[in-house]
């Protein structure tokens, strides 16, 4: 309910005539308010105060015209005239005092603009009168006291403007006639002034009561229908009363239909007994029904008070409000109210509070109520100087799942995945969702130091178990960040955050592990903030580069090929590794314009070689997952000349899993330019032998694992590097031997049947200057041998 206090003043009006004028501060009420009540109409009346002034203007001239100089004829009349404007142009200004509070500058203004124009008409009496014989006199004192009458009238609700401007003309006439020894027509001069300003002040009266009468009523009006809105807003459905004795009386038929049954059945009957249902058998009261029932017993008011009642067998809520019926005598008769049925909006609240704080996938709780159990953890733990922890768990691999099988299968695995988080917690533990596939723990008490590391390994461990969704068998894991509070932050927001850079670190540790919070990892965060930074800028200060490491034929062992190799010099950090800012450029999604500039980059080296050597550029899924990519291919290939049959693409197989239909109808776009796909690191990750035979590959490149495994002669990888060989040779692809770097390991990958060879033993990557020169060499080595032959 808003405030219906009013500032305007009792009526019958009681003001003193000062305070009517505005000249001095009404008692308790607002001298803005009622200077707004009397100015806002004030412009309508210039039209009408310039048309009066207009004709007694006119009269006036019709007087003086010939027995006064023109000049000063002229004179007065521009003075008039601009006294005119000017009262005008302070009107308008006052235009909207209804909407804003009126200053007590502008009520002085004003009357400065009336006494303007009252000195204009004042000026004759003494520069025109001496000129002209008394009738002349007598004349314009009737035109002034026309005006002054006007006046009285017309600006009734401002007593200001008749008190000015009578009281400087009336001045003027009386001083005139008493100068030309008129002494009764300066008597009668000063009687009708005097009479004009008094009425002018009872007039202002008058008005001022009606305009509050009417602002009264309005605002009354405002104030009955808040209380409707009120009542309708609070859907108060019925009405109700009772008793003494707490028995209904004078039934309304909605009160009811409320209640399931008809009027004569309720009438006279215990009020708490209707809605109490079986509870007034039991006497198991709910508390909120007790509490209605204690209220009536202690006759006191109460408003919008929630109770649970029980209608036709049914739980319902209802909001009542109710106040004792006391006569003029003070005798106690009964309640009267009104109530309605805010059932639905009781049950939408609760579905609301839930919602707010359970995750509705998981029927978790979600990350709110998450940092609430921790922000009270925290308090346990300061309180009773123990340790609470906080874990923080995100699974391995779900991504893939996701991406591969789609979410509605995404969606049952975090299911099943919180269905198994659920099960480890004791009443110690808390687990919740915080969103995608992150999940928290609380730990209320973590004194034991080993229970933190006891419930991590478990939630690995139980997480890390096979799932069947859906006829798909599925495997993920799960790494775990936890930190310690109040040792490793003294708030949420702190041990949350600590939590996350412990549980970052367990996933670049190469996840399905627990890792605990340390210093340190703050130091690792800001490293690779400051990373991303200088990344971010590589491009622009030329700070990247390529290298280049051959591909050999397996029995030739000339040339046929190079991999180009991305490199980082910075100039903050000097040789960064590619296994630390490749993964951040991917993360970051920096890769797609560095690969671009990689392509193009590799494509204008390669030129250089003779034409039959061919330059391999590894592409991210980021970058396959652009749609302008293969656009991107053409223009580096029409930018630098390079025929498309010398360029190479090499991709690993976990493109496919991100989105696969995207990866392969892109590659086959680029397969249409005349270029060739290698599949990168087969074997390492997952399945490919389906986009093995959908999309048509050039090679097959064999991990350096499986290389060196057999090397030392490993059954498991002799028998891979087998099958993948025999694979290749039937889809009609070559296959790339990667890390060979002994004569023995090349022997060995001729002899399994490899068609080409990659590793340090053939050349290790080298700047494009080194590549030439191999070229270079092998020129002169051709040319020393024919000129010996």
């Amino acid at each position: 309910m808003t405030d219906t206090h009013s500032d305007l003043p009792r009526l019958p009006l009681k003001l003193s005539n000062l305070a009517v004028i505005g000249v001095t501060q009404p008692p308790e009420t607002s001298w803005a308010r009622l200077r707004a009540l009397q100015y806002s109409r004030l412009e309508a009346l210039s039209l009408s105060r310039f048309l009066a002034h207009a004709i007694a203007l006119i009269l006036t001239i019709s007087i003086y015209f010939g027995k006064v100089s023109p000049v000063a004829l002229a004179g007065w009349i521009l003075m008039l005239v601009a006294a005119l404007w000017n009262a005008s142009r302070v009107d308008h200004g006052l235009r909207d005092v209804d909407r804003r509070a009126m200053t007590k500058s502008e009520y002085v203004v004003h009357a400065l603009s009336v006494g303007f124009v009252a000195a204009v008409w004042a000026a004759p009496y003494f520069l025109f009168v001496p000129h002209g014989p008394s009738e002349d006199h007598l004349a314009f004192w009737a035109l002034t006291a026309m005006l002054i009458t006007g006046t009285t009238l017309a600006f009734a609700a401002t007593p200001i403007s008749t008190l000015v401007f009578a009281g400087v003309t009336g001045l003027a006439a009386v001083a005139s006639f008493a100068i030309n020894g008129h002494y009764g027509y300066a008597a009668l001069a000063a009687s009708f002034c005097g009479l004009a300003m008094g009425g002018a002040i009872r007039v202002a009266r008058t008005y001022l009561s009606a305009r509050i009468a009417e602002a009264g009523v309005v605002e009354k009006s405002e104030v009955v229908s808040l209380l409707l809105r009120e009542y309708e807003d609070n859907e108060a459905d019925w009405l109700w009363q009772i008793d003494t004795a707490r028995r209904v009386r004078s039934a309304s038929p909605r009160f009811a239909y409320a209640l399931g049954k008809e009027m004569d059945e309720i009438e006279n009957k215990s009020f708490i007994q209707l809605i109490a249902g079986s509870a007034w058998d039991s006497g198991q009261f709910p508390p909120s029904l007790h509490d209605l029932a204690e209220r009536l017993k202690r006759r006191e008011s109460f408003s919008n008070l929630l109770v649970q009642v029980t209608i036709a067998g049914a739980k319902r809520w209802w909001e009542l409000s109710g106040t004792p019926i006391i006569d003029e005598n003070g005798t106690f008769h009964g309640f009267r109210g009104v109530g309605s049925d805010v059932t639905e909006q009781r049950e939408s609240d609760e579905k609301i509070a839930y919602l707010a704080r359970y995750d509705t996938l998981t029927g978790l709780p979600n990350r709110l109520m998450l940092t609430e159990a921790l922000g009270e953890a925290m308090r346990y733990a300061e309180q009773w100087r123990t340790r609470c922890a906080f874990l923080m768990i995100d699974l391995d691999r779900f991504k893939a799942v996701n991406d591969s099988l789609g979410h509605q299968v995404g969606d049952k695995l975090l299911a099943q995945v919180s269905a198994r988080l659920k099960g480890l917690m004791s009443e110690n533990e808390l687990c919740g969702r915080l969103g995608g596939d992150e999940f928290a723990i609380v730990v209320r008490d973590a004194s034991d130091r080993s229970r933190v590391d006891r419930v991590a390994n478990s939630v690995i461990a139980q997480l890390s178990q096979p799932y069947e969704v859906d006829h798909h068998t599925l495997y993920v894991g799960a790494s775990v960040g936890s930190a310690l509070g109040p040792r490793d932050g003294d708030s949420v927001e702190t041990l949350m955050r600590n939590a996350d850079l412990a549980l970052y670190k367990a996933k670049d540790d190469g996840g399905s592990n627990h890792w605990t919070y340390e210093p340190s990892l703050h130091a690792d965060a800001e490293e690779r903030r400051q990373l991303e930074f200088a990344l971010r800028r590589a491009l622009d200060r030329n700070e990247l580069y390529l290298q280049y490491q051959p591909v050999v034929d397996a029995r030739s062992e000339t040339v046929v090929s190079f991999e180009a190799l991305l490199r980082w010099k910075s100039e903050e950090h000097g040789m960064v590794s590619p296994m630390k800012f490749i993964p951040l450029a991917e993360d970051t999604r920096l890769i797609v314009p560095i690969g671009d500039w990689v392509l193009r980059e590799a494509c204008r080296e390669a030129l250089n070689w003779p034409t039959h050597v061919r330059v391999g550029v590894n592409v991210s899924g980021e970058q396959l997952l652009d749609p302008l990519f293969s656009q991107k291919v053409v223009e580096a290939l029409s930018a630098t000349g390079l025929s498309p049959h010398r360029l190479e693409i090499e991709v690993t197989e976990s493109i496919f899993v991100r989105d696969g239909a995207t990866a392969r109808a892109t590659l086959e776009q680029i397969m249409a330019l005349g270029c060739s796909v290698a599949l990168d690191d087969f074997g390492t990750g997952y399945s490919s032998l389906g986009y093995l035979r959908k999309l048509r590959f050039s090679t097959i490149k064999v991990d350096r694992s499986f290389v060196q495994g057999a090397a030392k002669d490993n059954a498991e990888s002799l028998a891979i590097i087998r099958a993948v060989v025999a694979m290749a040779q039937s889809l009609d692809m070559s296959t790339t031997a990667e890390g060979v770097e002994t004569a023995e390991e090349a022997a060995l990958i001729r002899e399994l049947g490899c068609t080409k060879i990659q590793g340090y033993y053939f050349g290790r990557p080298m700047d494009a200057l080194d590549a030439l020169a191999l070229f270079r060499n092998n020129l002169a080595m051709t040319a020393a041998a024919g000129a010996a032959a």
